[in-house]
């Protein structure tokens, strides 16, 4: 019998990997505290923070966890994010290594200025 897919994000974290809950539970309260109007929710099986729209989303992996801010709101930390591996949205933080607090935190801003300000969208 297949396990029932997660509805909220506190079921989310609860079902990945044991290596991936720290991190799950790190990345949440930067983007909350960037966010703190945000509402969470599980879109495309993955949690998701929104205000007005998408502001970011993030999942679990075997070995990382992906962060997902828009290619536009990662375009000005390029020579910061030189060290991790992206896409054209996403970014990925190895497991293995510390979260880059201060980094999230300053493009999740970026983000939530952007979306607030500019109406930005969620992907282009």
């Amino acid at each position: 019998m297949d396990k029932p897919k997660p509805t909220t994000v506190d079921q989310y974290i609860i079902a990945a990997p044991p290596d991936a809950q720290e991190k799950l539970l790190e990345i949440r309260s930067i983007l909350k505290a960037v966010a703190p109007d945000a509402v969470e929710q599980i879109k495309w099986g993955q949690p998701v923070l929104e205000q007005q729209r998408i502001l970011f989303s993030f999942s679990a992996f075997k070995s990382h966890l992906n962060f997902m801010p828009t290619g536009q709101s990662m375009s000005p930390f390029q020579a910061e994010l030189a060290g991790y591996k992206t896409g054209k949205d996403t970014i990925q933080f190895p497991y293995d290594k510390p979260l880059p607090k201060a980094l999230i935190q300053k493009i999740a801003a970026h983000r939530l200025k952007d979306v607030l300000e500019n109406d930005a969208k969620w992907m282009y």
